[in-house]
This record gives C-alpha cells, sequence and structure tokens, in this order.
C-alpha cells in the first residue's frame, strides 16, 4: 500500500473536492490552482510517471484521457482548455504519482512556455 499523497487522496485518507471518480480514475480540484479550473486527474492505480507506464496501464490511462474531456466540459470549459502532465525531474513533476493537470476558465489561458 503506498503512502504516496495522491494514493492517500484516492483512499479517502487525506480530503480531497472530488469532481469525478470511476473504477480506473479519480480527479479532484488543485488545492493550489493556477487558473480558475484547475483540476487534477489521477490513475488508482499508482504510476510514478509517464516514464513508468506499461500495456498493463492502458484501459486506466485511456479512462483517464477520456475522463479528462468531460471533466473540462462539465467545469465550463467548453470552448477549450489545457492538459499537462510533468514528467519527471527534467519535466518539473512534484508529486511522483502520475497526474493530468486541467487547466481553463481564463481567456486566454498564459503561454506553456516563455519563447
Amino acid at each position: 500500500m503506498s503512502e504516496c499523497i495522491f494514493c492517500r487522496i484516492v483512499r479517502g485518507e487525506i480530503p480531497s473536492k472530488k469532481v469525478y471518480e470511476d473504477e480506473h480514475v479519480y480527479a479532484f480540484h488543485d488545492i493550489n490552482p493556477v487558473a480558475p479550473v484547475h483540476v487534477l486527474v489521477v490513475p488508482k492505480q499508482h504510476v510514478d510517471s509517464m516514464a513508468h507506464l506499461t500495456a498493463e496501464h492502458e484501459v486506466a490511462m485511456g479512462r483517464l484521457m477520456v475522463a479528462a474531456g468531460q471533466i473540462a466540459r462539465d467545469q465550463g470549459c467548453t470552448d477549450g482548455f489545457r492538459t499537462i502532465i510533468n514528467t519527471g525531474r527534467v519535466g518539473l513533476q512534484e508529486v511522483y504519482h502520475l497526474h493530468l493537470h486541467i487547466l481553463g476558465g481564463a481567456d486566454p489561458l498564459p503561454p506553456m512556455l516563455k519563447r
């Protein structure tokens, strides 16, 4: 059993503002949002990062991607939104449980990277 913070949120040991849950994924509002809509979507099964995905994760990751679009629309992001998955140290991943950020609600969102 993982002591990872997102695993603990999925298990209900740490409170969260849940926006979606099914057998494969759990989604909740980020506690430090960087946009009016900032939701995290995580697979319920612990996976450190995208670099650790294998064929056994295909169903959960497919569900995660489909759920992300529905969650964004449900949060009012009908004219667009951004999804981000940070991977590893160079990708600035802060929590080593794979997670997808849904950002929206600002028109427009700020640039992703400075050029």
